[in-house]
């Protein structure tokens, strides 16, 4: 298991200060970067910019200093075991833990080494010069070294100068024969040194660097030719590239910070990636202020020469893009004749016609829809094998991933659905809640934590209730909702589990919407799941209120009947049991005084029951399967239960557009031009959306052609509406 996946089981917001500063310097210890501990302390509240790279430089490498251990510590405290990291066997104290995170792009087993020759004719001058010009703009000051001095037997060099322009040693370069007149006689042993980044003319520390734009790329772990060609592989934004004349590359690669604290982050991304794909860094370069190899002199014997120039990417931007792309963790497009006749297998159904395993749906519903309770019944039905709806559920094991309710609230109405549903609670193992109530994150954040928790689990669904309390973003952007749907892809494609969830109506009327279009927000909430389950509200007409209420009287009567009289079946008739005055004079002959008072409550009680009771008809929108027809249900609560009687199914859903106008148009009226303009305005104000409408859907709304309707609309009412693209356009 790699250090930064260990850091995954870490919470940064759970741990106290000096538990944040004991992951920093293990990090240090096991050779990350700042820009990794920064990376990861965003996830805490408490975060502040620029405060992982102060800390870190403080990190200096004491006796006392935390290893990999204390990561390892924090993760398992965090829920981290062997198994979760796929591993077999547990990491001992003294073991090397690896990185073994993306960004790999160079294949190293089949690196070929590149060739670089010595030049010829070599034209020292001409060489810096170029390398000046390439750098530094004309006014900023130079720093260079050609001296050096001895300790312990090893030549270092000294601060050198730094108060020169590059445009006097370049015009100075020009009048001269030979480079030393310039910038002094070198060391034959050492050689000479530049500094790759401006200054200010005031020294040559970190703090007098004018403008934070290079970085020094070297790696002496590899052979010349190697480096050279991994540094072309990686496509290193690369201003100048230098032999060193010795055993190693200098590579001043474009950086193009604002500031220092940017240069950090930048220059740690960097590193990482080429150690990722094995160019080996010394960390100490990443000081900007930081010496490279001048082009241009000798160093014992050897040259150092300018091999090129302004090579790989054109940017710091451009190169990161690249590597991020090159990442992106996309699959490869496959050749449809290699599978045609070996196509990979279905996913099996979770819900029977509706969705299958693995994939992801949608309820929506206006507010007293009962969504949550249906989501709740939907859980108890996969966990027992039930149905749900009348659809049939595959049995498994389901996340109930709550954020609305109180742990206590929740865990009752689970008692209660399971209750009313008669359905006994014989596979409760089979379901998880989650209760996360005053603790949600946006989904981007609560995604990786799920799917940490849930790997192991073998979940056949993960059901969210509700999302709102999740999103993240404007959920009227098509972009922000497509990014947050993402989301959903990711749990179910980690899990291998179907992802359902709820959302709300959006506001106002649904009248003349199509069920895809009512659910709030963008679009893309309808058309990204796999299923969309839409809840429209049905009104009850006064026949079916009284049938219902005789309904709720005579089981009022039946539960008097049970408590009191055994048996009180065998005296009443099928046809009497459907009558609520039979039934209350057979009970009347039966039941002494007191007993018919009780009778009176249960009878009360039931038609209380029946004033909340309220009807709904679901459609479904579906990918992978075939429309089903339109299912009428009675929300008696807690639960949905399907309408066997087929009262609901003659009652019309006026959330449908076009039912009036149809009406007005039957009548007879169709030939007065009048009515037909009134028709094609109130279709209009149903279809419209965004002030448009199209006209096939207008056209087919009131009964009347296209033709005509784009005759109406361009010589009558020319002065309101435009057409575009078949489209009706309502003028500012």
């Amino acid at each position: 298991m790699d250090i930064k996946g260990l850091l995954n089981y870490i919470n940064p917001a759970e741990l106290t200060y000096q538990e944040w500063v004991n992951v920093g310097m293990a990090l240090k210890k096991e050779g990350l970067t700042a820009y990794d501990w920064d990376n990861w302390s965003k996830n805490d509240g408490r975060y502040k910019t620029g405060e992982c790279y102060k800390k870190w430089d403080t990190f200096n490498g004491s006796s006392n200093m935390v290893t990999g251990g204390t990561i390892y510590e924090y993760a398992v405290r965090g829920g981290f075991t062997t198994e979760s990291s796929g591993i077999g066997y547990a990491l001992d104290w003294d073991d090397i833990i690896t990185r073994d995170d993306e960004k790999t792009i160079v294949d190293q087993g089949y690196v070929e080494e590149q060739d670089i020759p010595e030049p010829k004719n070599w034209e020292p001058k001409a060489e810096l010069i170029k390398y000046l010009e390439t750098l530094f703009h004309p006014d900023e000051n130079v720093g260079y070294v050609t001296s050096v001095y001895e300790i312990d037997g090893r030549l270092s060099p000294t601060k050198g100068h730094w108060d020169r322009t590059a445009k006097e040693l370049i015009e100075k370069l020009k009048s001269c024969e030979d480079i030393s007149y310039v910038i002094g006689d070198c060391n034959a042993q050492a050689g000479a040194w530049i500094r790759f980044n401006p200054l200010d003319g005031l020294g040559i520390k970190n703090d007098n660097v004018s403008d934070f734009r290079y970085a020094l790329v070297e790696s002496d772990s590899l052979s010349i030719g190697k480096q050279y060609a991994i540094m072309k592989e990686l496509e290193l934004p690369i201003a100048t590239l230098t032999h060193s004349g010795k055993k190693s590359l200098h590579a001043i690669v474009k950086i193009q910070a604002k500031d220092l604290q940017e240069y950090k982050a930048r220059v740690d991304f960097l590193y990482k990636i080429c150690d990722k794909n094995g160019l080996k860094i010394d960390t100490q370069n990443k000081n900007p202020s930081r010496l490279s190899r001048m082009p241009g002199v000798l160093r014992n014997g050897a040259k150092q020469f300018l091999i090129a120039t302004n090579i790989g990417k054109s940017s710091f931007n451009e190169w990161e893009e690249w590597v991020e792309a090159i990442n992106d963790n996309l699959p490869n497009p496959e050749d449809l004749s290699e599978v045609w006749d070996n196509m990979p297998q279905l996913a099996d159904c979770l819900i029977e016609n509706v969705l299958r395993k693995g994939h992801k749906m949608l309820i929506a519903g206006p507010s007293k829809a009962g969504k949550s309770f249906a989501l709740i019944q939907l859980t108890i039905a996969i966990a027992e094998g039930y149905k749900w709806l009348g659809f049939n559920c595959t049995k498994g094991k389901v996340l109930y991933v709550n954020l609305e309710l109180d742990r206590a609230s929740c865990l009752h109405r689970f008692k209660d659905v399971y209750a009313a549903m008669g359905i006994a609670p014989n596979n409760l193992n089979n379901i998880d809640v989650w209760n996360l109530r005053g603790k949600s994150v946006p989904l981007d954040k609560l995604a990786p934590k799920l799917i940490r928790r849930a790997e192991k689990k073998n979940y056949t669904a993960i059901i969210i209730d509700p999302i709102y309390k999740i999103i993240t973003g404007d959920e009227n952007s098509a972009n922000q909702m497509a990014e947050f749907c993402n989301q959903f892809d990711l749990i179910c494609t980690s899990l291998k589990a179907a992802t359902i969830y709820c959302h709300h109506h959006s506001k106002g009327s649904q009248s003349g919407k199509k069920s895809m279009d009512r659910a709030s927000g963008s679009g893309v909430f309808a058309r990204d799941p796999d299923a969309l389950i839409d809840l429209v509200e049905l009104e009850l007409n006064d026949n079916i209120r009284k049938a219902e209420a005789a309904k709720a009287k005579i089981k009022g009567i039946e539960k008097a009947l049970d408590k009191y009289i055994s048996n009180w079946q065998d005296d009443v008739g099928q046809d009497d049991r459907l009558s609520p005055t039979q039934m209350y004079d057979y009970a009347s002959s039966k039941l002494n005084f007191d007993q018919m008072e009780v009778l009176g409550e249960y009878v009360a009680n039931e038609q209380v029951k029946i004033r909340s009771k309220s009807a709904w008809r679901i459609e479904g929108t579906l990918r992978e399967f075939a429309r089903f027809e339109p299912v009428n249900l009675w929300f008696d609560y807690p639960i949905h239960k399907v309408d066997e009687t087929g009262i609901l199914a003659d009652i019309k859903d006026e959330s449908l557009p076009g039912k009036g106008y149809k009406q007005k148009m039957s009548e007879g009226q169709k030939g007065r031009k009048g009515n037909n303009l009134e028709a094609v305005l109130g279709a209009f104000k149903e279809l419209q959306a965004d002030s448009k409408a199209k006209i096939e859907d207008v056209a087919g709304l009131i009964g009347l052609s296209e033709k005509s309707i784009r005759r109406y609309i361009t010589k009558d009412l020319k002065d309101d509406f435009t057409i575009e693209n078949g489209l009706i356009i309502k003028k500012e």
